[in-house]
């Protein structure tokens, strides 16, 4: 699949996960519903990669970046993001995740003593001024006090969180390793760390089975954690963590389309503006300039 395809993919997937965790908000406990959706997403990868031969052995390791990417990733951000929908507005989780460009910029620099790009911090600005003029009016309506405060909180842990994932996943597939072997290992130390907090803070691992409950689930589990990260982890070995972030750029767009069909959502001048510099965000991240020839003297 080519990258701009691979591009779209995650982001119509991840862009109507929104609505799905909402539901399971209803059916479950966040680090049950979180638990269950990983652990059973690494089994059908898993059998998967047994049905096409596709390796499943590495050293050690590899495992304990697998188990970072899987801890910092699949579980404990998760649960922040899960958490967060209890207290804020969608919204302003969206324009959290719309800083994971610059997140993963910053920790690249930090970690690996990777160059830092003045074109993809400047479109990680404009695409975080998109979705922060899209989102203006919930802002207007917040209340810095008590719940708000410790929504954000949970917020800014999940994208903290999601770009050290993304920092693991950088580190093995420099060393050659990707595909959907180290995602299903992934996804299982993930999965099962969260049913272990789960556990540890007493929550109950039971769930409802409302059809709303059980087609969301389904949904996250089959296109939201295994082809949708399939996607945007291989967008990450081809063009690197910084500009696969922009999938987090364009995804609270497409939950907005969403939503203004299914829940009204009313479209505004800021909302056309604040989708005008997320797209202009990301064409000027994405754009590689045309290298030029080698003319024949410096030949």
């Amino acid at each position: 699949m080519s990258t701009p395809a691979l591009f779209f993919f995650a982001v119509a997937i991840w862009g109507s996960t929104w609505i799905a965790i909402t539901f399971q908000l209803a059916a479950a406990a966040p680090e049950t519903g979180v638990a269950w959706r990983f652990l059973c997403a690494a089994a059908l990868l898993a059998a998967y990669c047994l049905w096409r031969r596709v390796p499943l052995r590495f050293d050690r390791r590899m495992h304990l970046l697998f188990a970072a990417q899987g801890l910092t990733g699949f579980a404990v951000s998760y649960i922040f993001v899960y958490h967060a929908e209890r207290f804020i507005v969608s919204g302003l989780v969206a324009v959290g995740y719309a800083a994971s460009p610059l997140v993963n910029l910053l920790l690249a620099r930090w970690l690996f003593g990777t160059p830092m790009s003045r074109r993809v911090a400047a479109g990680g600005v404009l695409g975080l001024a998109g979705i922060a003029t899209i989102f203006g009016h919930e802002f207007a309506r917040l209340d810095l006090q008590g719940p708000v405060a410790t929504g954000a909180v949970f917020t800014i842990g999940a994208v903290l969180l999601s770009g050290l994932a993304s920092m693991a996943a950088t580190r093995y597939h420099a060393l050659g390793v990707s595909g959907w072997g180290p995602l299903a290992w992934a996804m299982a130390y993930g999965g099962g760390a969260t049913l272990a907090i789960a556990l540890a803070l007493g929550r109950p691992l039971g769930f409802e089975l409302g059809f709303a409950a059980v087609a969301s689930f389904l949904y996250l589990v089959v296109a939201g954690s295994v082809l949708a990260f399939g996607a945007f982890f291989t967008l990450v070995a081809r063009i690197g963590a910084a500009r696969a972030g922009y999938v987090g750029v364009m995804v609270p767009i497409v939950a907005l389309l969403i939503s203004s069909v299914f829940e009204g959502y009313p479209w505004t001048w800021q909302t056309f503006a604040g989708i005008a510099l997320a797209v202009a965000g990301n064409i000027l991240a994405l754009h590689r300039p045309a290298q030029p020839r080698a003319t024949a003297a410096a030949a």
